[in-house]
């Protein structure tokens, strides 16, 4: 299968290695910067059959890949999907999946009428850990859901916004709710039944006066079923991350996710006694070396299933359109000082330019 990379900055390569390890035939990279590009052909000896591209117009036209990655600036994500869409290409949309409730709703209908698969990349959905959870909750273990918390403590210095200056924009980003906590944000929605009610919540900028956005939020979620959510987010943690972490709390059952990125069972803990919690842990138990975990590989081979078979990937865009949607309407709460209702409509990040200061 023909891919093509779009966007060679810090996430792409996990992009590239997933691919290699997924047999893609990798038949360009596309990046502003030559010498970015040029770097990961170098890392990852792609060598002269992988064509460098400035402009990704030009890469569509000239190598008609049958996959893209699009791992550019968020607030680049929905332009680029939509142009590779109008071409027939499917699409690996790195998070958030756009900055609008329109632009996002704007790509499902796209991949809808033009029969193209949508991939939005929240690879920790394929952790171990997150995999052994999804099933307690398929199989109704926890009997009925109370509520679940995601904890995101991270750090993130003033160097790291140094490196590319549209991090922590509104126009093209938002902030560490957005950009660093969304896949955990992800995982609570889609454990705890995927439909919310209404939202309140609390956002601040407490440290890094020199973005735009937020480094700290909290959120109320209230889901249709009864349950409920804790959201804690920040990059304001000293002098390192901490921890990423999910607990799920039901009437039968108490599970904690941890470690970096939810990668680690910590409790295990159902009634009904059907495994052991010490060789869950031991088994279900990844050491990434990173925060971004081992899930693009299979994210990339479910992908490739996918289109090879046409059916609907594992994250599609309405996933992550509905990742996108929570984030915006704690945001919106935030700036309103009101509690949210469901469905979010006509939302996007640069409603809240200005926000502070």
């Amino acid at each position: 299968m023909k891919y093509s990379l779009i966007g060679c900055g810090r996430i792409s390569p996990n992009h590239i290695a997933a691919a290699q390890g997924n047999g893609l035939e990798i038949a360009a990279v596309c990046d502003v910067n030559q010498e970015c590009m040029e770097d990961k052909k170098l890392k990852f000896k792609l060598g002269g059959g992988t064509r460098t591209y400035i402009d990704y117009q030009e890469m569509l036209e000239e190598e008609k890949p049958e996959l893209v990655a699009i791992c550019t600036e968020s607030g680049k994500h929905a332009k680029i999907a939509l142009d590779c869409i109008e071409r027939g290409v499917n699409c690996i949309i790195e998070k958030p999946i756009a900055l609008s409730i329109k632009d996002a709703d704007a790509i499902i209908a796209a991949s809808i009428r033009h029969h193209v698969k949508v991939c939005a990349c929240h690879q920790n959905r394929f952790n171990k850990s997150v995999q052994i959870i999804r099933e307690a909750i398929d199989m109704k273990r926890f009997g009925k859901l109370f509520y679940g918390t995601a904890h995101i403590r991270w750090c993130r210095d003033h160097e790291y916004y140094d490196r590319a200056s549209w991090r922590g924009t509104w126009e093209q980003d938002g902030g560490a709710l957005m950009n660093q906590c969304i896949h955990n944000i992800d995982l609570l929605r889609w454990m705890m039944g995927g439909e919310v009610e209404e939202v309140v919540g609390m956002t601040d900028r407490l440290n890094h006066d020199y973005i735009d956005a937020e480094d700290f939020g909290i959120a109320l979620i209230r889901f249709t079923n009864g349950s409920y959510g804790i959201v804690e987010g920040t990059t304001d943690i000293y002098p390192k991350n901490l921890e990423e972490t999910l607990y799920i709390f039901g009437e039968k059952g108490t599970v904690k996710a941890g470690g970096q990125s939810v990668n680690i069972i910590e409790e295990w803990n159902f009634s009904d006694m059907l495994d052991d919690p010490k060789q869950v842990k031991e088994r279900f138990h990844e050491n990434p070396p990173s925060v971004y975990g081992y899930g693009h590989k299979p994210l990339y081979a479910d992908m490739i299933y996918s289109i090879q078979h046409d059916k609907q990937p594992y994250v599609n865009a309405m996933e992550g359109k509905k990742a996108l949607e929570l984030v915006l309407a704690i945001y919106k709460s935030a700036a309103e000082g009101r509690p949210i209702r469901f469905p979010l409509t006509n939302c996007a990040t640069t409603d809240f330019v200005g926000r502070f200061g």
